[in-house]
């Protein structure tokens, strides 16, 4: 059985292996594989089986490596994939679910902590010779803001939602929650209200709901206008979710105190982003899920993928 795996050094880089991969077949990986659809039909070729992580596999892909039996993404999100037209041609679509739970809210309380504390530019500053030069005892260049007795507000209260939530408690947060079924586990870390009770009321935002037609743009002027003044925005979900423009604009007047933005609308991010030049805005490049921890269980769970369709009876199947 032929496998390629496409654009393969975002998942691992090096500190991981593919030899429980490159068991179940003939492995050919690419570290990176170019935008550009001729060349990923060339890079596939008779391959039956074909795992990506970023790569699109379009219609036209599909249609040209008439070899291909099975799809495996390397990631939850699979709208990469023309994930409908595989299940007409007969074609399984799996991916990983659940993997990134404990990184990703560990990465929005790590964002909301720089945001309030900004470390690495205190830091920064230290070694720079700051304190040194310093005729205080100590110093500060950006407000330090304690979360104890705030109230964050959560859109999506699903596993990585309760997540944050569980770890902005422990540290003395009111958790509000909306935008998910509610459930047993959610009620004892947060109390669940409607989208404009949590808009008014949250010191803190964060956003960890899926993207959907109805979720697209859900911060913009809007709802931005609902928030407290001095407001804090925090996203590691998908960038689609905020209208960038309408952030960047109550970033600039002071209406949002600071965002911290993993994920952006494009990406990588485009030099044109209103975001890049917004005040108060920390953006890093979408790593939330990138602990080795969760790539390895990205690996566990390909592994089983692939062994399971082998097996005739293929699991996280998303498109039958």
């Amino acid at each position: 059985m032929k496998i390629v795996l496409l654009d393969g050094y975002t998942e691992n880089p090096g500190d991981l292996s593919w030899d429980q991969i490159s068991s179940l077949g003939e492995l050919t990986v690419y570290d990176r594989t170019p935008n550009d659809e001729d060349e990923v039909i060339k890079l596939i070729g008779d391959a039956e089986i074909v795992i990506t992580n970023k790569c699109c596999i379009s219609k036209k892909i599909i249609d040209a490596c008439s070899s291909m039996k099975y799809i495996a993404v390397l990631a939850t999100g699979y709208n990469i994939v023309d994930y409908q037209y595989a299940a007409e041609k007969g074609i399984p679509v799996s991916n990983v679910p659940a993997y990134g739970t404990a990184s990703v809210g560990q990465f929005a309380i790590a964002l909301l902590l720089e945001i309030c504390h900004h470390v690495a530019h205190h830091s920064d500053a230290v070694h720079n010779g700051a304190w040194e030069n310093c005729p205080d005892w100590c110093f500060w260049d950006y407000p330090l803001i304690e979360l104890a007795g705030k109230t964050m507000g959560i859109i999506g209260f699903g596993r990585i939602g309760q997540t944050t939530g569980q770890i902005a408690k422990a540290m003395g947060m009111n958790i509000l929650a909306a935008g998910s079924r509610e459930t047993e586990e959610g009620r004892k870390i947060a109390e669940y209200t409607d989208l404009d009770t949590l808009l008014a009321a949250s010191d803190v935002i964060a956003l960890h709901c899926p993207l959907f037609p109805e979720t697209a743009g859900i911060i913009n002027r809007e709802t931005i206008s609902k928030m407290k003044d001095g407001v804090i925005i925090i996203n590691n979900s998908r960038g689609q979710l905020i209208v960038e423009q309408d952030l960047a604009d109550a970033l600039n007047s002071g209406k949002v105190y600071a965002a911290g933005l993993d994920v952006l609308s494009s990406e990588p991010v485009k030099g044109d982003n209103p975001l890049l030049k917004a005040k108060n805005c920390i953006i890093t490049p979408h790593i939330s899920w990138a602990p080795k921890e969760s790539r390895q269980r990205i690996l566990d769970c390909t592994e089983a993928n692939l062994r399971a369709f082998l097996e005739g009876s293929p699991i996280n199947v998303v498109n039958f």
